[in-house]
């Protein structure tokens, strides 16, 4: 077969100088560079944009209304473009209709095989079903959980009914001591001794006749409750009576189907003893067990088509998920590894795969089995292109692009094509620095103090307790699964709420926003200006009273063509700089509020010489980011920049304990040192600093680490390991040390 090639020429997108291309198709092709040199604007914004702009046109004009609209790259020529399956890392949402087995598809088969085997026999696929009103328990809407009632803010049972064991908020003292006079309790009893039917009596009886009470009812106290407060919509309460009711409120299971979401009927219709809610409440490896002892002719096919789709999740490191996981609960890398999943139970052929950093999240141990499933899509005849750091994935390539030689303004360029041997010999950042690793920390800090979690048992943790060091650089490693979320956002941190988290969520995805709103530098700039010009400090931005009269401070103008795709042009007023004239002749140095905003940070550093503005553009290119430009809309920025722009914001504080998730996403190897030294900034400041992380470089330069394990799910959960990196040589029962 003739090699075919994806042409690319004269590509400008974002930083792009003019860049043409030839990649092979049916091939791994991965796209290396640090931050900011141009990869993703090659890959996304670039032939994942053009893909999916020409896939959208085949559309009629209507359907193309409701889609989302991509405008042409700003290239020559793209062409021998297959059809794009994007598989990013933004997180799969859906609130809590929307699980693994929904999002797979599995659950769809699942409810297909209930259908035909389940016993006894219910009906169509949909009665098996918790988001369709044929299967749904109607007490909870399929929801499996509800709103309960906190029986201990409402009983005291440690007190009689004499000594006032009746506390329920929101009831009048007369509610209150009606269960006194109702003559059916021995009121100077403890209600701890009560007998089942007096405790059933005073807390669920429904409404009975009693001429010696008011509107001569008697009514158990947790159906009154619910009657005033739970049935109605709490939002129609008052204030003052919502804040005194909402803590004995508390969501919990659905008391009808008990968590499962659908019917009695349909929870009553098993195979082999389970029912469908019990299969989905399974991890995703014992899960596979159970089916492939299933053995039915009639059902063969569901059957192997239910066991390959499960084993694609074993393959990629997800078995210790459950089909009945909410999505909103999975993180970037699993929602990642998700929707790979359910691109491998497609048939799609001669397509184009392109993924964001597919190692994030993954244990150095699991890599392989990514490495697998990108040769599996390649070999069944599809394009594969990624978008990667990890020198692990990287040796995989067939062929290589190395983006650079820098970042911003200065990348934009090729710097090398070909396979991963010749990488190496190339004299470019990505080249030098695969060659190197950091060696093991030799000298440790000793710990002044420890923050301690105690009897940790959410998610999958096995009661555990740890003590987390005080002032030095601790990291928690271990599997995806294993349990380190869980200790460290939910355990640790509701103990310890204190702690600064900096995570890789978004931080403002308005044009409006950039790196110098976002961190304050902007309003020193504006005094500034205001200062030298003895001008209103107003004028100076674009979302006051110095924007542009035309565009409003956006800089560009929108014009809707109905059914045709919108055109977004520069302001022909402003010409983009997004203020009015009269501002842009006012000047600091001889430079306008718009030149300044133009600077990259590097530049700004030069020119800002004020003492207020000074050490937050120095945090700024501490962190990498010299390259952005001050006016950079934050939209633009991928999930490690914003983890670094936070933790600019953080640098110049002392005495706080800082929680980063995994702050190596999106981060080049040469970048690692940067960071690992700006970490040594933060604790040498007398913070403490703990990081959730798999990179090999920031495990061997910690003072101490908490491996979490053994594997993941509930075979996880528990501490394997406690110490120094030194130390973790020697701990035989350690997946990490092995790669240490």
């Amino acid at each position: 077969m003739v090699q075919e090639y994806i042409e690319i020429r004269g590509a400008r997108e974002n930083n792009l100088k003019n860049v043409s291309l030839r990649l092979p198709k049916r091939k791994i092709i991965i796209f290396t560079g640090v931050s900011g040199s141009g990869k993703s604007s090659m890959v996304f914004d670039t032939i994942a944009n053009e893909a999916q702009r020409l896939l959208f046109e085949n559309f009629s004009m209507f359907v193309r209304n409701f889609l989302p609209r991509y405008p042409q790259p700003d290239a020559d020529a793209i062409e021998n473009l297959s059809m794009a399956v994007l598989v990013d890392q933004k997180r799969l949402g859906g609130g809590s209709q929307s699980t693994v087995g929904t999002v797979t598809d599995i659950a769809t088969v699942l409810r297909l095989l209930f259908s035909r085997l389940g016993k006894p026999h219910v009906g169509n696929a949909n009665a098996f079903s918790f988001n369709d009103p044929q299967g749904m328990c109607l007490e909870c809407n399929g929801l499996g959980r509800k709103i309960g009632i906190d029986l201990d803010a409402l009983i005291d049972t440690t007190k009689s009914l004499n000594e006032g064991a009746v506390i329920a908020p929101g009831l009048a003292s007369v509610e209150s001591e009606l269960y006194a006079r109702s003559g059916y309790f021995d009121n100077d009893k403890k209600v701890a001794d009560y007998t089942t039917e007096e405790l059933d009596l005073l807390l669920y009886s429904e409404p009975r006749n009693h001429k010696g009470l008011a509107y001569n009812t008697y009514e158990g106290l947790v159906y009154k409750f619910n009657r005033k407060f739970v049935a109605r919509d709490i939002q129609t309460l008052s204030p003052r009576i919502r804040q005194k009711v909402e803590p004995a409120l508390k969501p919990g299971l659905c008391p009808l189907c008990k968590g499962g979401r659908l019917n009695q009927v349909a929870l009553n219709s098993k195979i082999n003893g389970y029912n469908i809610a019990e299969m989905s409440a399974m991890e995703v490896d014992d899960l596979l067990e159970v089916v492939k002892a299933f053995d039915d002719s009639a059902a063969a096919p569901i059957l192997r088509t239910l066991t390959e789709r499960l084993q694609h999740l074993v393959d990629i490191g997800l078995e210790y998920l459950s089909l009945d996981r909410p999505t909103n609960t999975l993180s970037g890398g699993e929602s990642q590894r998700v929707k790979m999943v359910k691109h491998l139970n497609g048939s799609l052929v001669d397509a184009m795969y392109i993924f964001d950093e597919p190692s994030i999240g993954l244990h150095p141990r699991d890599v392989h089995r990514l490495n697998e499933l990108l040769e599996k899509l390649r070999d069944k005849g599809n394009t594969v292109i990624v978008v990667e750091h990890d020198p692990d994935v990287i040796k995989r390539a067939d062929y290589l692009v190395d983006m650079g030689p820098l970042a911003g303004s200065e990348g934009g360029h090729i710097v090398y094509e070909g396979d991963f041997a010749g990488l190496l010999q190339a004299d470019t950042l990505t080249g030098n620095h695969l060659q190197h690793t950091r060696p093991l920390k030799e000298i440790f800090r000793q710990a002044p103090g420890v923050l301690p979690v105690v009897h940790a048992s959410v998610n999958n943790l096995k009661d555990i307790s740890v003590n987390i060091p005080t002032g030095i650089l601790t990291v928690v490693t271990g599997v995806a699964g294993s349990g380190k979320s869980s200790l460290i956002h939910e355990a640790f941190l509701k103990q310890h709420p204190e702690a600064v988290v900096i995570d890789q969520t978004s931080i403002g995805t308005s044009s409006r926003s950039n790196p110098a709103t976002y961190t304050g530098i902007m309003d020193d700039v504006r005094k500034a200006f205001a200062t030298a010009n003895r001008a209103d400090a107003g004028l100076f931005s674009y979302n006051s009273k110095g924007a542009c009269p035309n565009c409003q401070g956006l800089g560009v103008t929108y014009t809707d063509l109905g059914f045709l795709e919108g055109v977004k042009l520069p302001c022909e007023v402003c010409s983009g700089k997004r203020f009015k004239d009269e501002v842009l002749a006012y000047t600091l140095n001889g430079k306008s509020i718009a030149d300044v905003l133009s600077m990259t940070i590097h530049q700004a550093l030069e020119f800002l010489k004020n003492k207020e503005v000074q050490p937050k553009l120095q945090a700024l290119s501490d962190v990498g980011l010299d390259y952005l430009t001050l006016g950079q809309p934050l939209s633009t920025l991928s999930g490690g920049e914003c983890q670094r722009i936070k933790l600019a914001s953080e640098l110049h504080k002392k005495g706080n304990i800082y929680v980063m998730d995994e702050p190596t996403t999106g981060l080049h190897l040469s970048d690692i040192g940067r960071l690992l030294t700006i970490m040594n900034r933060l604790v040498d400041g007398g913070n403490t600093v703990i990081v959730i992380e798999h990179h090999l470089d920031v495990i061997r330069n910690a003072d101490w680490i908490i491996d979490m394990g053994p594997e993941g799910g509930k075979k996880g959960g528990m501490v394997i390991f406690e110490g120094t990196p030194r130390d973790l040589l020697d701990a035989k029962q350690s997946l990490t040390r092995q790669y240490v």
